[in-house]
């Protein structure tokens, strides 16, 4: 299948010519780029192949250059097509070695060339031996350089988003509906998958979270097969993805009855969130949307109760994540990142385990010139099933 029909020549060529010119500002003749989405981004490639090394060689000037195991040949060239040559490798040969030996014959044996180091799908021992292979090159840090052009979405990318954001609300709704006394959270994930699929849904970074009472402390696990009870907590979070790009949202449902307390810590939950999306405007940095928030909890006497984040930044994003890569770009206390039309989030309001009851909920949206639109309808109220 070929990427062309999700993003047209000219999208791509704009991305490329936007990377080259941050290379050009950090002086660099070459970018060697594994972060999957960083791929994805600039030449299409959507496959489960990530888990083996791959290697996008983006030089200054001229082609690029994919190198992967030779098996992934065929799935390349319906992708990729004439956006990258390709170079397989082996399961015998030695990445590193097979890198250094085209990075020569693309002529930058002695280039300045940026490294994401901070890619989780770049193992030490290729950087070491690229750099042992070629001595007179320089190798610089150049992670972030890609993922900060990604950060805002063109028109396309939205649109994808806001589909990926119906699929979500039909697999929340699947979880609200399916829930209540006695059924397990492993029927509940059953029918969020169906309903993922039957939306228009594909394999997302994460696979939904779903956990009950016990475990709603674990933030990154999902269903067992406990059956649910009369009082318990279920933690929805989950994200619909369309073409990679993703809508994550979740909440936290009660089965019948809910704890006395919950009505009055889901208006403070609910009351944080509002003023999240008010803050949330171009030119405003990150720092401030999060005092928003914190300040809305701290009016209701809750100054103790402190959170990593409010919300972060999403979209592109491959397995195991769908914060597209390996940072979270968060709305952080300590942030100075300046907020921009185009950028699409995960809001979270999350008030767990706070001593007056617990209520979340959490919502995909998009940054536009006139401020902040929520892309998910369910409703965030109270629900009890």
């Amino acid at each position: 299948m070929n990427q062309q029909r999700f993003f047209p020549n000219e999208e791509y060529d704009a991305r490329l010519h936007t990377v080259r010119q941050r290379m050009a500002e950090r002086d660099l003749d070459g970018c060697l780029v594994s972060v999957p989405e960083n791929i994805y981004y600039l030449i299409g490639l959507d496959h489960h192949g990530y888990f083996a090394y791959h290697l996008l060689i983006v030089p200054r000037e001229g082609r690029l250059t994919l190198i992967t195991r030779a098996m992934e040949r065929i799935t390349i060239a319906h992708q990729v097509g004439d956006r990258a040559d390709f170079v397989g490798f082996a399961d015998s040969d030695d990445p590193a070695a097979v890198t250094a030996t085209t990075l020569r014959q693309m002529g930058l044996a002695s280039a300045r060339l940026g490294v994401e180091k901070k890619s989780a799908a770049l193992p030490p021992f290729i950087i070491e031996g690229i750099a042992a292979g070629l001595p007179q090159a320089t190798l610089t840090d150049a992670s972030g350089l890609i993922d900060a052009v990604r950060q805002v979405k063109s028109p396309r990318e939205q649109a994808y988003v806001r589909q990926a954001a119906a699929v979500s609300d039909a697999m929340t709704q699947a979880a609200i509906n399916a829930a209540g006394v006695g059924v397990s959270e492993r029927e509940i994930a059953a029918e969020v998958q169906r309903a993922m699929v039957l939306a228009g849904g594909e394999v997302p970074g994460f696979s939904p979270f779903i956990r009950s009472t016990p475990r709603l402390g674990e933030e990154h696990t999902t269903w067992t097969g406990r059956r649910m009870e009369p009082g318990d907590a279920l933690f929805i979070e989950l994200s619909g993805c369309v073409r990679r790009y993703h809508a994550p949202m979740g909440r936290l449902i009660y089965i019948r009855p809910a704890p006395p307390e919950t009505q009055a810590i889901e208006r403070v939950c609910l009351e944080a969130f509002h003023h999240t999306v008010q803050a949330l405007r171009p030119g405003a940095t990150a720092s401030q949307v999060y005092r928003a928030w914190q300040d809305a909890v701290d009016r209701a006497g809750l100054a103790h109760y402190r959170r990593h984040h409010c919300g972060y930044l999403v979209g592109l994003g491959f397995p195991p994540s769908w914060v597209g890569g390996s940072m979270v770009t968060g709305l952080r206390h300590d942030s100075s990142l300046v907020l921009q039309a185009g950028m699409t989030f995960h809001l979270l309001s999350w008030l767990m385990g706070t001593g007056r009851g617990d209520y979340f909920v959490s919502n995909p949206a998009l940054l536009t010139e006139s401020g902040c639109e929520v892309l998910t309808t369910t409703p965030q109220q109270l629900t009890i099933v």
